[in-house]
């Protein structure tokens, strides 16, 4: 029965469960050359599959198989790939120009085994390229793939590290871009300066969606802003919330201002969600009667 792992390959960092026929077993960081539905390529073992990365991955089907570990020969033509990358990006960036092609070129990946190369560019509408691929694939000799990207695809493929100081997650192992709003920024406290809450590609951070989820479960437990409640410390209006501390600032009739632990709110007076300690039931006359 063949095994299967989980691969990262091409320069857009696809993920894909690949299978590999006999007794050979891969470990996490192998570096192995592999069989995609686009053609030979590059790859490297993550991990072994199962039914947990199946649904992460969110495929039913194999993505390709795994053709052998990277040997010395391997690793010089992927050397010699890398080098043939930069002249076909330099080319084509000359003909998009002489071809006056209203597009803006980003990077060329040129599969392993040389099968296609492709062009990933931007563009501010819908481009003809139809007579550009003719061009390049006479110029190059193999089959040519233009793939248009977006602004955040274009920090997917250029982009090294973000302001933590680690490699920027839509180039490690975020497999698509989630939405992101102002909202959870606002909600989680952080700045609303857009130098210190902007990616590198100049949009809001992917990571200010990882918390989001945690922060409005939290939230719902707490008493909404402007909320009348009664407290352990008596009666007063909540002016902020401390979402994941679970506390509110509330200010009370005699002006204090008090940060209250959830657990010390008795009840809310006005709206929202009642938060009264529970009581001990008073059981039915006729239960009563029936001890």
């Amino acid at each position: 029965m063949a095994n299967k792992y989980v691969v990262r390959y091409g320069t857009m960092r696809f993920l894909g469960e690949f299978s590999a026929k006999g007794p050979q077993e891969f470990q996490r960081g192998n570096q192995v050359v592999v069989r995609s539905h686009r053609g030979t390529e590059w790859g490297e073992i993550l991990c072994s599959a199962n039914e947990r990365t199946k649904e992460y991955l969110g495929k039913e089907d194999a993505s390709g198989k795994i053709l052998r570990v990277a040997g010395q020969e391997d690793e010089k033509t992927r050397t010699e790939g890398w080098a043939r990358e930069q002249e076909s990006f330099q080319s084509g960036k000359e003909t998009i120009a002489e071809m006056k092609v209203p597009m803006q070129l980003v990077d060329v990946e040129r599969l392993f085994g040389g099968e296609r190369v492709i062009f990933y560019f931007l563009s501010e509408s819908r481009v003809d390229f139809r007579e550009l691929v003719k061009t390049l694939a006479q110029k190059f000799n193999t089959r040519i793939e233009m793939r248009q990207i977006g602004i955040r695809d274009e920090a997917k493929l250029m982009a090294d590290y973000g302001d933590c100081g680690k490699p920027v997650c839509c180039n490690t192992h975020l497999t698509e871009m989630p939405p992101v709003s102002m909202k959870m920024a606002k909600m989680q406290k952080a700045s609303l300066d857009p130098n210190k809450i902007s990616g590198r590609c100049g949009r809001l951070k992917c990571c200010l969606r990882y918390e989001y989820d945690t922060y409005e479960s939290y939230r719902r437990e707490l008493p909404k802003i402007g909320k009348m409640v009664l407290t352990k410390q008596g009666k007063g209006k909540v002016i902020a919330q401390e979402i994941l501390a679970q506390k509110i600032l509330v200010s009370f009739e005699d002006h204090r201002r008090i940060l209250v632990d959830s657990a010390d709110i008795i009840t809310v007076i006005s709206g929202g969600s009642q938060k009264t300690p529970p009581q001990e039931k008073t059981p039915p006359e006729d239960a009563k009667s029936a001890e």
